[in-house]
């Protein structure tokens, strides 16, 4: 593979539309289980009929994964003409605080809601008790949708599952070291305990490597901050010298790249990412991440947004949505995949969109 200079990335950005057709998986019927994808042409609107006021309340903002789940959501929000307000609960743990912000986009007087929530249980019965009639569009992290008061309130979701991220990265560990050819090591560290997409991916990982040479000897857990993860990595190998690979959430890839390269181990470890981030990214073009699949949260953004606008113009709206996931090795790269699911360079936290703004991201 002839390799891209590093930051050729922000430039294919510029490919990206956030208003042209793109394939997606749209489940059908909406929220049943288990679910039955059909990929379609989706086109996304280019102007809503009116400045809708949309709120976004992720729950945090502190890896560039939701970074540039705000730089879809802002894009589009400006291509449509409407409003944007964005609230972060600032970590997993931080369900009471997530809680407030849903009855401050009530306060706003939000035409809908765009909801990245803490837990997918969280809001199980009391949904409708924060937000009014307000609609609610779950987007990344799914919601428990067997809850009658959830399955009331929720008009849309935008996510995939993320079992399959987590068996994605299983299944590439899995394929290098089936039975028989030797055991290998593995350090998980996929995120916060039960929070977000982690319970699904650590199953669809467990599942994956069952039946190869693959063994987890150390599981741990923490949320995605990269000081709770390098304590744990410091951790780990404080206990134990054994290690054949570093698997976990993003975070955990980017400071076992530093980590690793610290301790002078980054040729004798393996590192495996269960989603991209930038870090992760600049990993995997320089060859010191193996594996990390995407599911395209610039374009999942965007997806909810959509959706949303869809549904206050009244027009038609697929209302349960994903993303289709793409592995990503060092030889695999595509330009167009990338730019579905990172935000440029020069990107910031953008809290507001106003109609009247006009400057691009």
């Amino acid at each position: 593979m002839t390799k891209r200079p590093l930051f050729s990335l922000f430039f294919s950005l510029l490919s990206f539309s956030a208003s042209a057709e793109v394939w997606v998986e749209a489940n059908r019927p909406p929220f049943h289980e288990p679910r039955q994808p059909q990929q379609i042409h989706y086109q996304p609107l280019t102007q809503a009929s009116r400045p809708w006021k949309l709120c976004a309340v992720y729950p945090h903002l502190k890896d560039s994964y939701w970074l540039s789940v705000n730089y879809g959501m802002v894009r589009h929000a400006r291509q449509l003409g409407v409003q944007l307000k964005v609230l972060e609960a600032g970590g997993y743990p931080n369900l009471t605080h997530q809680q407030v912000q849903l009855q401050q986009c009530r306060q706003w007087q939000a035409d809908a809601i765009i909801l990245g929530a803490v837990d997918r249980h969280a809001y199980a019965g009391q949904l409708s008790q924060l937000v009014a009639d307000i609609p609610v569009f779950a987007t990344i992290n799914d919601l428990d949708m067997t809850d009658p008061d959830q399955l009331r309130q929720v008009v849309g979701k935008v996510g995939v599952d993320w079992s399959k991220m987590g068996q994605a990265a299983g299944e590439f560990l899995a394929k290098r070291h089936p039975a028989g050819s030797g055991i290998v090591n593995i350090a998980w560290l996929p995120g916060p305990k039960w929070r977000g997409g982690t319970h699904p991916v650590n199953q669809g990982f467990r599942q994956a490597i069952e039946g190869s040479d693959v063994r987890i000897v150390a599981t741990l857990w923490a949320d995605n901050s990269k000081e709770l993860q390098r304590n744990l990595i410091q951790q780990l190998f404080a206990e134990r010298q054994d290690i054949d690979y570093i698997v976990g959430g993003a975070v955990a890839a980017e400071v076992a790249i530093s980590e690793l390269r610290s301790m002078d181990k980054l040729k004798e470890i393996g590192i495996v990412s269960t989603y991209l981030s930038h870090g992760v990214y600049r990993g995997l073009l320089r060859g010191r991440v193996l594996f990390a699949p995407t599911d395209k949260m610039a374009q999942q953004a965007m997806l909810s947004v959509d959706q949303a606008v869809r549904y206050l113009d009244k027009r038609p709206v697929e209302r349960d949505l994903a993303t289709i996931i793409e592995p990503l090795t060092p030889d695999h790269l595509p330009a167009q995949v990338i730019s579905a699911s990172l935000s440029p360079a020069e990107f910031r936290p953008t809290f507001r969109i106003s109609p009247t703004t006009h400057s691009h991201p």
